[in-house]
């Protein structure tokens, strides 16, 4: 019974598991506002190429 509750090895995983996670919604969230402010530089460049021509 002693072995069972000194065991951590479930506890790590689970720490590890949530250290994961929260990478993961950090890079989702730099990603998503990365990938709206090229956009909005492309449309930019865009209407500017066009007011160009």
């Amino acid at each position: 019974m002693r072995k069972f509750f000194k065991n951590e090895s479930g506890a790590t995983a689970i720490e590890y598991g949530l250290i994961a996670a929260l990478i993961a919604v950090a890079i989702i969230g730099a990603v998503t506002t990365l990938g709206k402010n090229t956009a909005a530089t492309f449309d930019d460049v865009s209407d500017q190429m066009t007011a160009a021509a």
